[in-house]
């Protein structure tokens, strides 16, 4: 998963509540979308400026979907936020990309905090903070950056497929986050192909690069595992929501929700358990590896030290040596270095050594 610095350090000593973005800005410029609906229809708006999207908020009794991609300016999140009466600390967090996932209830409005996943086109997990503010029939979704997973979700209102566009906002805030846990699938099975692709690199030429790619993969499932653990407590917090902002209809959606998110943390266990045990596969390959070429080595050394005696005795210099006198002794000394050879060659190969 890429890593991202943020600037914790810019807010130490700071009151609580303090608006100050501590990511790195992806945008230019923030960049509006609105979805109005009801029943009967929809309307899709790409408000020019600020002050459109705060009429927008102002004048609309339907279900309206705000969604900001560009969180980098203050100003903007605390002008749409006032209109909603949202406390200084949901914006702080807002503002604050390197946030847990977490759920919020207020009086007037929920505050929920989860992370988005995607595949960036490098094949490398990316994460992204997403941040949703539901006030009665107004849902405000904030964005790092344009580009989401929320696409199904927006065919779906624009065609009136299902019964989306029949329900309020809570359920449209219940759609978003079913679709953000529904592209973690596809994320854990993507990194299952790693895995996969790994153990037979692993097992077929267990070098250095290998090795590398093995650590950034148990990184990228740990980053994972951080972004999604927690949120199982949001879910099971989102569904006992008070009724007076939660439709009770919603809940037993919500339920399903809460089942998935268990589902994908398990999984996220496997893998991690997984790319631990690829790890200890390196390491028992390169053990492997190693032992096979120790075993080389000490066949070859076995063999050469009785010819290397036998090198040896009659390389000494004594006078009296009858041997030396001899008219065939060089030859007959290579013939019992050939037999020797010969004989240790056979033994191994019956101990099944070679």
């Amino acid at each position: 998963m890429a890593r991202k610095k943020h600037k914790r350090k810019s807010k130490i000593g700071l009151a609580p509540g303090t608006l100050i973005f501590t990511g790195q800005q992806k945008m230019e410029k923030a960049v509006f979308s609105v979805l109005i609906y009801n029943e009967n229809g929809v309307r899709e708006i790409i408000p020019k400026d600020l002050d459109e999207v705060v009429h927008l908020i102002d004048s609309t009794k339907e279900t309206l979907w705000v969604n900001i991609d560009g969180i980098h300016d203050e100003n903007i999140i605390e002008s749409i936020c006032s209109k909603l009466l949202v406390h200084k600390l949901s914006m702080e967090d807002i503002l604050s990309v390197g946030q847990r996932p977490k759920i919020d209830e207020f009086d007037n409005y929920i505050h929920l905090v989860l992370k988005m996943v995607m595949l960036n086109s490098a094949d490398e997990i990316e994460d992204e903070q997403i941040s949703f503010i539901h006030h009665k029939n107004i849902l405000i979704s904030f964005q790092e950056k344009t580009g989401d997973v929320f696409d199904g979700v927006r065919k779906r209102i624009i065609e009136g497929k299902g019964f989306i566009r029949k329900r309020g906002s809570d359920y449209l805030l219940y759609a978003l986050v079913d679709s953000v846990v529904d592209h973690y699938f596809l994320i854990l099975e993507a990194l299952g192909e790693k895995i996969e692709t790994l153990e037979t690199e692993l097992l077929l030429n267990p070098g250095e690069s290998v090795l590398a790619k093995l650590h950034h993969l148990r990184r990228e499932t740990l980053d994972l595992r951080r972004s999604v653990y927690p949120l199982r407590e949001v879910i099971s917090r989102f569904e006992k929501i008070d009724d007076t902002i939660l439709n009770p209809d919603v809940r037993v959606f919500i339920r399903d929700l809460y089942d998935h998110t268990i589902q994908v943390i398990e999984t996220i266990e496997v893998l991690r358990e997984s790319a631990s045990g690829l790890l200890d596969l390196y390491m028992n390959s390169v053990s492997n590896r190693m032992n096979e070429i120790m075993k080389v080595l000490t066949i070859m050394a076995s063999i050469f030290i009785p010819l290397t005696f036998i090198a040896g005795v009659y390389g000494m210099n004594f006078s009296h040596m009858p041997e030396l006198e001899y008219k065939y002794g060089y030859f007959v000394v290579w013939g019992v270095m050939v037999i020797v050879f010969l004989i240790m060659m056979i033994y191994f190969k019956r101990k099944k050594w070679l």
